[in-house]
């Protein structure tokens, strides 16, 4: 039988990645001392790992596919195929950012502020090339955690770190100075996997139902009876990804309306949609929508 190699990040996007791929139609069940988790697909087989490692293990095809940041991908410079963004994160659905950051009451302004001084920060490769583009001489150095802490001790002068909210650097009493890039959560594969039929056919099917998972968040399905008197002007209400769906109900003048829509217009839609005529209104969630 042919078997799929996938990586899971290990650490914060853990549980936002197991929650989708449930969603999605897997099921993949962790044990807290092993590696190696289960799932219900005979064509998978999950490993565990780091999202800052995970690029390496697919472009050396130890692995065939596997969830990570865009920002592991370039710092580790992997030679791999990126085969599609998914918008996600521990937090929210956006993209993270990562910033440079300096004490609320440090001089420096602007990255040529910089000019000579120390930075803490975990992507090290990215942060030095954006200097030496910049042409500015920085002393950049590997920061095992808790990096916000070594501008606050003085061990640095400013941070690069990754920010979704920055809600912990506000706290830590820093300011952002610059946007050093944004990132997101991307399906990557080895380019020997992607080469092979089988192989590729798997991971697009798998990023087809996680895109439909992600699209999905967010909106609900809405079903409603309405009288052929008042369809036109339900009809007119309604917003919709696309054109509503119409059903003319077995020997009666009234029709079945079914449509999607974002879930934070339901709350005024729906008064609204009674007001004009519309009976039975039924909301219900989606898990997919391709």
């Amino acid at each position: 039988m042919n078997i799929l190699k996938l990586g899971i990040p290990k650490g914060s996007l853990e549980k936002a990645t197991i929650e989708l791929f449930a969603k999605s139609g897997w099921q993949i069940k962790l044990s807290s001392r092993n590696y190696f988790p289960e799932v219900d697909d005979p064509e998978l087989s999950c490993s565990i790992c780091r999202p800052q490692e995970m690029s390496c293990y697919i472009e050396k095809e130890v692995l065939d596919a596997g969830i990570t940041g865009k920002d592991w991908t370039l710092e580790n410079e992997s030679d791999i195929v990126v085969v599609a963004d998914l918008i996600y994160s521990k937090v929210s659905r956006r993209p993270t950012r990562w910033v440079i950051a300096v004490p609320g009451d440090s001089s420096i302004q602007r990255l040529e502020d910089l000019e000579g001084k120390k930075i803490a920060t975990e992507l090290v490769g990215y942060t030095r090339k954006f200097f030496a583009q910049k042409g500015i001489n920085v002393d950049i150095s590997f920061s095992w955690g808790a990096t916000e802490a070594k501008v606050v001790s003085g061990l640095a002068d400013a941070i690069v770190e990754v920010t979704e909210t920055e809600s912990t650097i506000r706290a830590h009493g820093l300011r952002v100075i610059h946007e050093l890039m944004t990132s997101n959560t991307q399906l990557i594969a080895s380019k020997a996997a992607w080469a092979d039929p089988w192989k590729r056919e798997k991971i697009e099917n798998i990023a087809l139902l996680l895109q439909g998972a992600l699209r999905a968040d967010k909106i609900v399905g809405l079903k409603m009876n309405v009288p052929q008197t008042h369809l036109d002007q339900v009809i007119n209400i309604l917003p919709s990804m696309n054109a509503p769906t119409v059903a003319h109900l077995y020997h009666s003048d009234w029709y079945s309306v079914e449509t999607v829509i974002s879930e934070h217009e339901v709350r005024d839609l729906i008064p609204r949609l009674l007001k004009n005529g519309a009976e039975g209104i039924i909301e219900y969630s989606l898990n997919k929508v391709i």
